[in-house]
């Protein structure tokens, strides 16, 4: 197999190894080499502000009311192969995850844990390879740790970022679907959450590109805070306290309760608030992926751009705040992980959390200190309509939470699912011990559009949507336009039949020849439609589209 661009594994009977770094977009070798290997990379510039690479990756919760025994992963299967045949992808062109450049065991802190030492696969990468793709918008879709899970495409705009995360519950309410029209298959539901019911959690889990030159000692010190106390803002709201949810009650997260460690590399037991995964799946050397773990699965779309938009701000500001003196060690906390707990269980947001210095803040207070620094940066750089959005809905949600939360229940997830909650309890005289409220919880994530609670609200004109449907529909079939999920989702497209395996940083052609021919696409934001759409219309097959990225330069 060629590599194309670098490092290059030749063919083994070429004399030449090239291990030359990519320089301005193509592998050069030495003029001396025998070999040819001349192949564009799809590669590019540093990212900042709203031009950050982001995504989101969602497990979903699965059942079978028919048959409760079911096996998860069968079920969780069964979804995706319903989806894919459904979507008209025939089971031999279905484009298969490449594995060869996945690290998940790599530790941001400099170090890689043993497979020993991680939890054990649920089932090897063949098992479930046919149920494991990529579509044409760029996602992927595949079963993990005995969930269906979408991970959406790269966005730059938190926006954008909310419709192709918002086509992914779309997709799993049609696999859900022709789950059912499937002769003698167990009827599915599927929920957008993170808990179910018996102390197990699932994650919804965010990535933000980084530059490698930002210290991770930094990310630390500076995130740590402000992922402590959003929840106040992108809470999805849990019926339960505790991890099993025994004790009565409601709390802003479903994931605060299973979050144990500061820092910690694990993803599904002793999760940390901060994620050291090391795994880029970008230029090593320029970039980092922080993988974000603590966040809840959210439905609300003011909820999701929040989430996303102000984390990738406060990014900014940890990656830039020191050049504009903007400080961030004085919010510092006494206990990190006790102030999680605290701050999801109570609703009123009254709560106070010790800081390392003595002085004890609300979650509301923590975030209103983070909105005034990500101000002051913002104000400080050229205009940016997307990152002066995001502060001002910000500053609005922050406002109206204090005023009263209920404000905010037809904008974000927590309230609105608080305000059904208790408008059930009151018709019904029951108190938080009742078993029928984990109901309502449950059906507020019902991906169904008639039938989860959620979906019903914005039916009814109850929840405020950022988006268009029609918007959403689209995300489902195309791929966002300005990062390097434009090549993948249009490489499979056009020319599915040809590609044998994909990741987030390569497509893989199977052209028919002795050798599978790798193209990288380390650089998230090369590979746009402004940078590639004219190349894939200028051509009629994978074996042109390849020649002309592998062509010499002339």
């Amino acid at each position: 197999m060629f590599w194309v661009g670098g490092p290059c594994l030749m063919p083994a009977s070429s004399a030449a190894r090239c291990a030359a770094r990519i320089v301005g977009g193509r592998c050069l070798m030495p003029a001396s080499s025998a070999a040819r290997c001349a192949a564009r990379i799809v590669g590019g510039p540093r990212l900042y502000g709203m031009q950050r690479i982001i995504g989101t990756e969602v497990e979903y919760g699965i059942s079978s009311p028919s048959d409760p025994t079911a096996n998860p992963i069968l079920t969780s299967t069964q979804a995706v192969l319903a989806y894919a045949a459904a979507a008209g992808i025939q089971r031999a062109k279905r484009t298969r995850w490449d594995y060869e450049v996945e690290s998940p065991l790599r530790d941001a802190r400099g170090f890689d844990l043993s497979r020993s030492a991680g939890p054990p696969p649920v089932v090897d990468a063949d098992e479930v390879g046919a149920a494991n793709m990529i579509l044409t918008n760029g996602a992927r879709l595949y079963v993990d740790h005995a969930h269906p899970e979408y991970s959406a495409p790269e966005c730059t705009d938190p926006l954008d970022a909310v419709i192709w995360d918002k086509a992914g519950e779309r997709v799993m309410e049609a696999a859900a679907r022709h789950v059912a029209s499937v002769p003698g298959a167990a009827k599915l539901q599927l929920y957008k959450n993170n808990v179910d019911g018996k102390g197990a959690s699932y994650g919804s889990h965010e990535n933000y590109l980084m530059s490698r030159q930002t210290p991770f000692s930094a990310i630390i010190t500076g995130l740590t805070p402000f992922l402590v106390s959003r929840q106040v803002v992108t809470g999805s709201g849990r019926v339960g306290i505790g991890p099993s949810g025994d004790e009565p009650g409601f709390q802003l997260s479903q994931r605060s309760d299973y979050i144990e460690v500061e820092v910690g590399l694990e993803t599904t037991l002793k999760r940390g608030i901060i994620n050291t995964r090391d795994e880029p799946h970008a230029d090593a050397d320029r970039y980092r992926r922080l993988h974000v773990i603590i966040g809840d699965a959210n439905l609300a779309e003011t909820s999701t751009y929040l989430k996303l938009g102000t984390t990738a701000l406060v990014l900014d500001l940890i990656e830039e705040g020191p050049a504009h003196a903007i400080d961030l060690t004085d919010l510092a906390l006494a206990r990190p992980v006790h102030a999680v707990h605290a701050i999801s269980r109570d609703p009123s947001l009254r709560a106070t959390v010790a800081l390392a210095d003595g002085r004890e803040l609300t979650g509301l207070a923590l975030q209103r200190i983070y909105l005034d620094r990500v101000a002051k940066l913002v104000d400080s750089r050229d205009p940016d309509p997307r990152a002066a959005d995001i502060v001002e809905t910000w500053a609005h949600v922050l406002d109206q939470l204090e005023r009263d939360p209920m404000d905010c229940a037809e904008l974000l997830d927590w309230p609105a699912k608080l305000r059904l909650l208790d408008g059930f309890r009151q018709r019904e005289n029951l108190s938080w011990s009742a078993p029928r409220l984990h109901l309502v919880d449950l059906q507020y994530s019902d991906v169904r559009l008639d039938k989860g609670l959620y979906n019903r609200l914005v039916a009814r004109g109850s929840m405020k949507r950022l988006v268009t449907e029609h918007q959403v529909l689209s995300a489902v079939e195309n791929p966002p336009t300005d990062t390097r999920a434009y090549f993948r989702g249009e490489c499979l497209r056009r020319f599915g039949a040809d590609i044998a395996a994909a990741s987030w940083d390569s497509v893989i052609f199977d052209l028919g020849g002795d050798s599978l021919v790798r193209i990288p696409t380390l650089e998230p934001l090369r590979g746009s439609k402004a940078h590639v759409g004219a190349l894939l219309d200028s051509v009629d097959s994978a074996v042109e589209l390849v020649e002309q990225l592998t062509a010499e330069p002339r």
